[in-house]
Order: structure tokens, then sequence, then C-alpha cells
């Protein structure tokens, strides 16, 4: 069990120091450049982990990431992938040492409450880039500090018409935008980020929804209505989820094929062509083949579980299989859990995916559920809580966390959920 007492002192030490400036720079820097951020939070952690070094083993929390690395580091040895599969190591266990080291920093609701004023601010450089690159056809690369950052801006977007803003791809933008929207939302309904200026969160707000929107990202749309409930809370549902479900009915009706075609002409007149067509994928309905679908990946994918269960394929396994199996090209399986478990084996999977959720579900209980009310501090974890939700959400039909900045807020985020049961367990935490 930790001490409180312990965390009492690592509160009053890592309040001005070093470590604690390098974790907000680190944060703050880390949408526009993963490089930078990545130097900051290195001194961060370091400065962290000797702050506590004795403490590792006596986290219990920290059993499952150790057992993990023990198996991954096993599969390695047994892999198909080769080098592939030592250098996919780094997707993850540099992570499980963050998630120790960096607790420090966000262990009061307060520093939660910077970290994602930060977060919100360092984004606004993909919004400009990405509403530039679409409405006044701006075009990368872009070179500061001689090279040290570099943003590729595709002109209209990359796919071509989909937001992407300073990230490489739509998707990827809409990830990081969907992780962090919450936070304006919270700002709005208690502002934080800007004092008590509810103006600019409103303004900031719209931005955050106008471009998850344009990314046509359907996992960006649907975490605008994740959301909502989560961040008001369950207090504001008996009226909230009526009128949610009133304004996303003309949708469902104008996508399921279930509904009579009188009634779903209607909705689909209702309904831009853009948000119902996406929806259901009818631009592609004649030309994809089925392998080419999520489910068709995702039925391959299984397959390759089958065969290898227990140590899995190693790192990129996926990337080289499926075109051998299909003939076609995909990076990954778009399912995180069955992507650990191709290159990692079902145990692995298991454990990461029961540490996850365990979280999630322990830090809600402890501290959201027991907590209706909008007060600032609530509010700011009630937004981290369903921020993570969102993350967690995008990473069963995509794997965003291969993009290393979407990685580290992912692990950021699971931070402050650890943090979050601290707080809950110690009145003396504030």
């Amino acid at each position: 069990m930790i001490n409180n007492a312990y965390f009492l002192n690592l509160k009053n030490y890592f309040l001005d120091n070093v470590g604690w400036s390098c974790f907000q720079l680190g944060v703050f820097c880390l949408p526009s450049s993963a490089l930078i951020s990545y130097l900051f939070l290195l001194v961060a952690l370091v400065d962290g982990s000797l702050k506590r070094k004795d403490l590792y083993l006596r986290e219990y929390w920290n059993y499952p990431l150790v057992f993990v690395t023990f198996l991954m580091i096993i599969g390695c040895l047994h892999s198909h992938t080769g080098w592939l599969a030592w250098l996919g190591l780094f997707n993850w266990l540099p992570f499980f040492w963050c998630f120790w080291g960096l607790q420090p920093y966000l262990l009061t609701p307060e520093r939660r409450k910077k970290c994602a004023s930060l977060l919100v601010l360092g984004s606004l450089p993909v919004l400009i880039t990405g509403f530039g690159q679409l409405w006044l056809g701006w075009e990368g690369p872009w070179q500061i500090f001689d090279g040290l950052i570099i943003w590729f801006i595709s002109p209209g977007g990359k796919p071509l018409g989909r937001l992407s803003g300073l990230f490489d791809y739509a998707n990827i933008t809409a990830a990081w935008l969907s992780g962090v929207w919450p936070f304006c939302l919270a700002s709005v309904v208690h502002p934080f980020i800007f004092g008590r200026n509810r103006a600019i969160s409103c303004a900031l707000l719209i931005a955050f929804i106008s471009a998850m929107i344009l990314t046509d990202s359907r996992n960006a749309w649907g975490a605008i209505f994740l959301g909502l409930p989560f961040v008001f809370g369950s207090a504001s549902w008996s009226w909230l989820i009526p009128v949610m479900l009133i304004c996303v009915l003309p949708v469902i009706i104008a996508v399921l094929p279930v509904f009579d075609v009188g009634i779903q002409q209607v909705a689909r007149t209702i309904v831009p062509d853009s948000i119902w067509k996406r929806l259901n994928d009818m631009q592609f309905a004649d030309t994809r083949p089925f392998e080419a679908t999520r489910i068709g990946q995702w039925k391959i994918g299984l397959n390759f579980v089958f065969e290898k269960p227990w140590l899995g394929w190693g790192a990129a396994a996926f990337s080289i299989l499926y075109p051998l199996r299909t003939g076609l090209s995909h990076g990954h399986s778009h399912n995180l859990p069955l992507e650990l478990a191709i290159n990692h084996g079902l145990p692995v999977s298991l454990l990461i995916n029961i540490f996850v959720f365990s979280l999630l579900l322990i830090s809600y209980f402890y501290r959201i559920f027991n907590n209706l009310n909008l007060q600032n501090n609530i509010i700011v974890d009630r937004a981290w809580w369903t921020s993570t939700l969102i993350l967690i959400c995008f990473h069963a039909t995509d794997i965003p966390l291969f993009d290393s900045r979407i990685n580290i807020l992912g692990w950021i985020l699971l931070i402050g959920l650890r943090c979050m049961i601290y707080t809950s367990k110690s009145d003396n935490i504030s």
C-alpha cells in the first residue's frame, strides 16, 4: 500500500521544482513536437523517479506491467518479425516507467487542472493549421528552430477534404482533438482555462467541435455525443439524454436499412449526405472487398491469434502477414486488444486491458460516481475520465496509439486516473 504521508511530502516538493516545470512544458509542446515534448518529459520522468525509486514494487498497479514486460521480452525471443519485434517494445515499455515516474505531477486536482489547461492551449496550433489547410490552402512542410519542429501540412487536408492539420493523417488529428475536447466543455461549464472568462472557452469549444466534424472521422463524431453526458454528470441525464436521442434519431433512421423507405428518405433530406453516407460507407459499397473492411481485418486477425495465442507473432506482424493472406496492405488490425494479441499473445492483451479498465472503473466509483456537483476540480476530473474513455473507444476501431503523441496523451490520462484514486483515498491531499 502507498503511504499518503509520503505523497504529501512529494506534493510539496513537486510544486516548484525543475521536474514540474519540465512536465508542464512537455505537455504544452506535445501536439506540436513529439521530440521537444519528450525531452522535457524525460527530465520530468527522471526527476520524479529519483524521488520515489524505492516505491516501484510497492505500488500494486505496477505488477501487471512488470509481468507484461517479461512476457513481451520472452515473445521477442520467439518472434517471427525479427528486429521489428524488439523495436515494437518502445511503444510500451518506456510508458510503463512513465506510469510510475510521472504520477507525482498529477497527484492533486489542481495539477490535473493545470495539465488539462495546457493540453487545450497546446492544441491551438492543431486547430489553426487545420482550418488554414482547408480554407486558405496552406501547405507545408513548415520548419522552425532549424528543422527541430517540422509540420507536414497537406493543402486541403489528408486525405483530401479532411482536416488533419499538423498531424500526418485526419484520423490521428481526430483522436487528439477528441481526447482533449472534454476539457473545453468542462471549462465552459465551470471556467478554469482563461480565469473566469466563459466567452473565450465557448469560442474554443466551438472551434474544437468544428475541427472534429471536419476531420470526417466517425469516431470523432461519436466522441462529441459520448463526451456530453459524462462531463455534465448523471444529474443531467434525465434531460440531456432525451435531447441527444432526439437529435441523433434522424441520423439513425437515415443510416440503418431496417426502417421504411419513405421514412428513411425523409430523414435523409434532414441529415446532410456527407454524414449518413459516411456512417454506412455507401461510397465504398461496390468497390471495397470484404477483406478491406474492419470486420474482414478482425476476422483474419483472430485467425492469427488462434495460430499463435500465447506469445504472439511479434510487433508489426499484421502488416507482414495480412498481405500474404489477402494480397491487400494494412499497417494494423484497427483494434488495439486484437493487435496486442497478434503481436504479443492473449495473456499480454488480457493483462493490459484488465489494467486499463480497472483504472477506468475504480476511478469512476472512487472519484466520479460519488461527486455529482459541478465544482471546479470535480468537473475537471470528470472531463479527464471522459477523455480517457473516448480514447479507449477510439482504439476499438483504430489504433492512433502508433502516433507517439497520442500514445503519451493516453498514458498521461491513465496516470491521472491512478492519481484520482489517491485523491479520493486521502482527505489531506487537495
